[in-house]
C-alpha cells in the first residue's frame, strides 16, 4: 500500500458519533537523528499513557506562562 492509498483511507474515517478524520500527506524533507537537550524535552508537556507510556502518550499545550 503506497502512502496516498493510506492517507485517503484515514481521510475516509469517522466515528459513531460523526467525528471525521483529516490526514494530509507531508511530503516535505526533515532532518533525522536532531539531537534534542534536556531542557527542551523537559519544556515538552508529555503525558505518558497507561499503558505503555514509553510508547504511548499525549502532548498537551504548554500552560500559560511557560516558555
Amino acid at each position: 500500500m503506497d502512502y496516498e492509498t493510506m492517507a485517503n483511507l484515514i481521510s475516509r474515517t469517522k466515528t459513531a458519533t460523526g467525528l471525521r478524520v483529516t490526514c494530509t500527506l507531508d511530503r516535505r524533507k526533515y532532518r533525522l537523528k536532531k539531537a534534542v537537550s534536556d531542557e527542551e524535552f523537559k519544556a515538552i508537556n508529555l503525558k505518558p499513557d497507561q499503558f505503555h507510556g514509553e510508547w504511548n502518550y499525549t502532548i498537551r499545550p504548554q500552560s500559560r506562562g511557560a516558555s
